[in-house]
């Protein structure tokens, strides 16, 4: 995959594309990861990328010269998902994480001020993302975490491709509870279906415990999860236990 961030701060990217599992997967050539400040592609001779709003208003807003300038600028743009990062945008789950890793190429678009031209909006962006309905003073931040996320779903990136599978949101659902060594700490012990080795009876544990913590946290997900049979009697089997301890 190829990604390319347009931003004014690129030096904020730094420490996170040279660190963790984001720096693995660009050592590894899996991914290559460009930032592009689009102020260089202004022609203005005081280098602005901004302007005063028509009609009035507080603020400025970033004009659209320089940012269609420094797209075009990138080979094969055209093929490229284009992600306008903004607050009006369509919030960020697991599922766009998943189908943005399919992709070969994104290209990120990172706003600032009181936000982009519409023309922007219009006319060059093919996606519009949110990563949660609050303010941030810029899309760098929204940018990293997207990056992130996709990143580690890409293939040979992470060590065990299984834990991808078992992440919480990628079944629907949020993960069951995780335990290591020592099987006792401050007298809190590990459960025992953890360590008796049956590992069908471990599957069916991990499960309930899932859909349990599913319904207490985030209730609201299970209306959109792939439930079988045997999930929804756990849940039921799950709701009667919970009445009885109330």
């Amino acid at each position: 995959m190829k990604i390319d961030i347009l931003t004014l701060f690129p030096e904020m990217f730094t420490g996170v594309l040279q660190s963790s599992i984001l720096k693995k997967a660009q050592d590894k050539e899996v991914v290559t990861i460009s930032t592009i400040n689009f102020r260089d592609y202004s022609t203005n001779k005081h280098k602005t990328v901004d302007d005063y709003p028509y009609g009035g208003g507080h603020g400025m807003v970033l004009k659209p010269e320089p940012i269609f300038s420094a797209v075009e600028a990138i080979p094969h743009y055209e093929q490229a998902r284009i992600i306008m990062l903004t607050p009006q945008g369509e919030k960020f789950s697991q599922k766009k994480a998943e189908e943005l890793s399919k992709e070969k190429h994104l290209i990120f678009l990172c706003g600032h001020y009181e936000g982009f031209d519409e023309r922007i909006r219009e006319h060059l962006a093919t996606d519009e993302l949110s990563i949660g309905d609050y303010v941030l003073t810029g899309g760098e931040l929204a940018a990293m975490v997207i990056i992130d996320s996709v990143t580690r779903l890409l293939p040979g990136v992470l060590g065990n491709e299984g834990s991808v599978e078992t992440d919480s949101f990628s079944l629907g659902l949020l993960e069951y509870p995780q335990y290591t060594r020592p099987e006792e700490y401050r007298g809190w012990r590990v459960p025992d279906i953890l360590l008796s080795g049956h590992h069908q009876n471990i599957e069916k544990w991990r499960k309930k415990e899932s859909l349990k913590r599913t319904l207490l946290r985030r209730p609201d997900l299970l209306a959109e999860a792939t439930l079988d049979q045997t999930d929804r009697e756990l849940l039921k089997q799950i709701k009667r236990e919970l009445e009885n301890t109330d």
